[in-house]
């Protein structure tokens, strides 16, 4: 058979590949005696991403006691064989692809499934098999070919889940509105021990063990998260891209610097936070449905990368942590820190400015998406001309490597240039400009920023942002949690900021609280309704 007619997987952290042929309807491969799991192992759902005109990763993670302190979720001390079905139709009948691997103890019995072979444009179901232990079906759909413009394609993002400060009945709502693809900005998990970190509504959970530093604190964390129904729902109705953000390891670190690196204070060291950080992205690997590309090796992890819609629309998914210079004046909010400015600073490194600035060359899309963390616009929180009082660990401590990459998709002729953002936990909606310094500046693009699932708690419901008032490419603002619905078209790219009453309660009704439109080769933000 021809060897565009295969599925090739690469399987596990990268070890090996397996051929499977597109067969009939079977029931899922595994070795029934080899299992040898009294109980359900599939406690934290399934998952899938990254997709391709012919493929996406299908993922599980096997755990039988997912709080388990060593962070193995209470898996015995060996493999477990693993097997897998893909198919065309939710009842499983149409098989597409089949196969199985061995879940194995150093990957932390997690399975990785790359499909290659299927259809472009098209959704598919897949399920998982340990002995006679059969996982819940996901939902995923591979992207269209690349020279297909599809009519249109329905995407979500969220960012800032905090257990602790809610319910996640966000993803719930998210999962229900049924889209095809969604954007995870960062903050999937939060690395503190219970109650360090109290919200002003009160935590209503707890997180189990110490603050996150070691593999085994890592991986229970991410365990305890998964274990969420209403995240695993949100999970198995699409295909995910994911970035992280800073809690996935320690709060506002930068490339090798940790949050707390006083040695008189006896916090980390840079040493002790190289470690802190390898184990962080081995146990981030394990629990998200990536390529094998981003298989970390020691403390490096490479998760930006771009993934094409037809000629729809492109994702840049980018990492703002990993490569960024440390924050000015000891973070936080600042006033005319003059070094914010340097040319030489950079909160992408060289390497990834590069490769984004060359994908705006090379672009073709209606629209080119930048899946990111931070605040990407100017936000001035002193009305005095003479003084700006910024945050250091958005975009604005970095001033000139926000201009060098929005010069350069001007500079490329970038048909519509949308920034995703996350991180603040408040829903905002901003012109994004070259310098905003000149009024005369032109619009260029536009930036939507999600609020949190839950980090913050409830939210007070605000729509009132005083400093909206001498930062006027800001034009929206509100302080609720939720996410955001888009539909993107040739034409349009729309946004809805769906937000939830309450998160200190579970099952809150969910309600669009404002609506934007952003019109094809026509700059800025057009509040619709």
């Amino acid at each position: 058979m021809d060897i565009t007619r295969r599925s090739l997987i690469t399987a596990g952290l990268g070890a090996g590949l397996v051929i499977a042929v597109p067969g009939t309807a079977l029931a899922v491969p595994s070795t029934p005696n080899d299992s040898g799991l009294r109980t359900d192992p599939f406690t934290l759902g399934v998952a899938s991403g990254e997709p391709w005109p012919d493929g996406f990763v299908i993922w599980t993670r096997l755990a039988l006691d997912p709080l388990a302190e060593d962070g193995l979720g209470g898996m015995p001390s060996r493999s477990v064989h693993v097997g897998w079905e893909v198919a065309e139709d939710p009842r499983m009948e149409k098989i597409a692809a089949r196969g199985g691997q061995r879940a194995v103890i150093e990957a932390g019995h997690s399975v990785h499934v790359e499909l290659r072979g299927l259809k472009p444009g098209r959704e598919y179901y897949y399920r998982f098999r340990a002995g006679r232990h059969i996982s819940p079906i996901g939902r995923t759909l591979t992207s269209p070919a690349r020279h297909e413009t599809p009519a249109s394609l329905a995407m979500a993002f969220a960012s800032c889940a905090q257990y602790e400060h809610g319910y996640f009945t966000a993803y719930k709502r998210l999962a229900e509105d049924h889209p095809d693809l969604v954007l995870h900005l960062g903050d999937y998990q939060y690395e503190y021990k219970a109650n360090s970190y109290v919200s002003g509504s009160g935590n209503v959970r707890d997180h189990q063990g110490p603050e996150t530093v070691t593999l085994a604190n890592y991986r229970q964390r991410h365990a305890q998260y998964k274990s969420d129904a209403d995240l695993q729902a949100a999970h198995a109705v699409a295909p995910w891209l994911v970035v992280w953000d800073d809690h996935e390891v320690d709060n506002n670190w930068a490339d090798e610097i940790p949050e707390n690196s006083d040695p008189a204070q006896m916090n980390d060291t840079r040493e002790r936070f190289v470690q802190r950080r390898a184990a962080a992205f081995k146990a981030y690997y394990e629990n998200m449905p990536l390529r094998a590309s981003s298989v970390p090796s020691g403390a490096d992890m490479k998760i930006y990368r771009r993934v094409q819609w037809g000629q729809l629309a492109n994702f840049h998914m980018m990492d703002t942590r990993q490569y960024r210079d440390d924050q000015l004046a000891g973070d936080g909010w600042k006033k005319n820190v003059q070094a914010r400015l340097d040319e030489a600073r950079t909160i992408t490194g060289a390497e990834q400015e590069k490769w984004l600035l060359d994908g705006f060359r090379t672009s073709k899309a209606s629209w080119d998406v930048l899946g990111q963390q931070v605040f990407f616009a100017e936000r001035d929180r002193d009305p005095a001309a003479e003084i700006d009082e910024v945050s250091m660990d958005g975009w604005d401590g970095y001033a000139s490597s926000r201009r060098r990459i929005t010069q350069g998709w001007v500079d490329a002729k970038v048909r519509n240039a949308v920034v995703l953002t996350g991180d603040v936990h408040r829903n905002w909606a901003n012109d994004v400009k070259v310098d905003y310094k000149d009024p005369a500046s032109p619009v260029v693009g536009s930036e939507l920023v999600c609020t949190s699932v839950t980090s913050n708690g409830n939210g007070s419901g605000s729509i009132a942002e005083p400093t909206m008032a001498w930062n006027q490419h800001l034009k929206f603002y509100n302080d609720q949690r939720g996410y955001v619905n888009t539909r993107i078209t040739k034409d349009a790219f729309q946004a809805d900021f769906r937000v939830l009453n309450y998160v200190t309660e579970a099952g809150s009704p969910v309600s669009t609280k404002a609506s934007f439109e952003i019109r094809d080769g026509v700059p800025g933000l057009q509040r619709r309704g």
